[in-house]
């Protein structure tokens, strides 16, 4: 793929030449690639399911942005000097999911007020952790929303009730980010 800089004739071309070249646009940029081969056969289940996935994406990305508060988050995020738009944020965040890094649970000792502590990355915006614990025969003990620390990685979560027995009790942990793509991870006490 090729980038046309300040040329006369090709500015703003768009299209297929032949079966060799395609021009397209980029913000104010003109790229030139070669032009894509008919594909071959049917895709395979992989192929299939991202392409599915990928029509999601831009699905999503096409109505977050119809949305005034949702379009000026993805457009903070938006890097103009190197033609990536809000729209191709919006397409990349709905693609990926959060990623629970860490759970700290040395601060849970079943007391209210102890606090579990979640590492939690995305690649725009976590919106919301919400922890669940369990005592060992699956009953709820309490679940609730952890809260954003000062350093913008770290969920606090702080417990409300008390927990006499933690002996195989399971926390479960649940973040989701701006398209609701949820990840969760558990971990045994």
């Amino acid at each position: 793929m090729a980038e046309s800089k300040n040329n006369i004739i090709t500015h703003g071309l768009s299209g297929k030449v032949g079966d060799i070249i395609v021009f397209s646009q980029r913000g104010s940029k003109t790229i030139v690639s070669k032009a894509p081969k008919d594909r071959v056969g049917e895709p395979t289940e992989k192929q299939k399911k991202h392409i599915a996935k990928f029509q999601e994406a831009t699905i999503y990305a096409k109505a977050a942005l119809q949305e005034a508060t949702t379009k000026a988050i993805y457009e903070k995020g938006a890097k103009p000097e190197k033609n990536i738009s809000a729209y191709n944020v919006a397409v990349a965040d709905m693609l990926g999911a959060p990623k629970i890094e860490e759970i700290d649970l040395s601060q849970y000792k079943g007391k209210k007020g102890d606090t579990i502590s979640v590492k939690v990355t995305d690649d725009f915006k976590v919106v919301a952790v919400k922890v669940i614990i369990e005592n060992v025969d699956g009953t709820l003990v309490e679940e609730g929303n952890a809260k954003i620390s000062a350093n913008g990685l770290d969920w606090i979560y702080t417990a409300t009730k008390e927990n006499d027995d933690l002996t195989g009790d399971k926390i479960t942990i649940q973040a989701t980010d701006l398209p609701d793509n949820l990840t969760e991870k558990e971990q045994k006490l």
